[in-house]
C-alpha cells in the first residue's frame, strides 16, 4: 500500500500549468495555483521527488533547422527473438533521424518517428537505417503533413 498522498486540485493545477508553460516563474506558478510561493516550490520539490514531474523540454521549429519532412513509419519485424527486439530497440533511437520509437501490439511492431530534409533523405534513411536490417520484415511509410499537438498528459482526478 502507498504512503504517499494522492493528487489534490493543487497538484493538478501545478501539472497542468507547467505543461502548459514549463518556463513559469515560481511567482507565477504559486499565483496561479492560488499558494504563496514557498508552499508552491515545495509541491513542485515534491511532484518531482516522485516522479509525476520530469525534466521541462524546449521545443524546436524543425524547418528552422533545415527539415522539410516528417514521417511516422510502420515496422513488422520477421525475427521475434528477444535479442532481436533488444537489438532493434537499442540501435534504431540512435539514428539521427528519430524522434521517437513506439513499441505496439496488433499487426505491426514498432512505429518509428522520423524527421529528415526532404524525400531523398527519408528514401536512404528507409533503405539503408531500416531495409537493410535483417530482422525487418516488412515497412510503411507515412508523410505527416500537420501536426496538431494536444500538449502535456491529461490528469485525470475526481477532486
Amino acid at each position: 500500500m502507498s504512503t504517499q498522498r494522492p493528487l489534490d486540485r493543487i497538484d493538478v493545477g501545478i501539472i497542468t500549468a507547467l505543461q502548459n508553460d514549463a518556463r513559469l516563474s515560481n511567482k507565477e506558478l504559486a499565483s496561479r495555483v492560488g499558494l504563496a510561493p514557498s508552499s508552491c516550490l515545495e509541491r513542485v520539490r515534491r511532484l518531482r521527488a516522485r516522479g509525476v514531474l520530469g525534466d521541462a523540454e524546449m521545443r524546436v521549429d524543425p524547418a528552422a533547422l533545415g527539415i522539410g519532412l516528417q514521417a511516422m513509419i510502420a515496422i513488422r519485424l520477421g525475427d521475434q527473438s528477444r535479442p532481436a527486439l533488444e537489438r532493434f530497440m537499442a540501435e534504431v533511437p540512435e539514428l539521427r533521424e528519430v524522434v521517437a520509437l513506439f513499441n505496439l501490439g496488433g499487426e505491426d511492431d514498432y512505429l518509428l518517428h522520423v524527421m529528415v530534409r526532404d524525400t531523398e533523405h527519408l528514401r536512404n534513411f528507409v533503405l539503408e537505417g531500416l531495409a537493410a536490417r535483417p530482422e525487418v520484415r516488412h515497412y510503411q511509410t507515412s508523410l505527416l503533413f500537420q501536426e496538431i499537438r494536444r500538449g502535456g498528459v491529461p490528469c485525470y482526478l475526481d477532486v
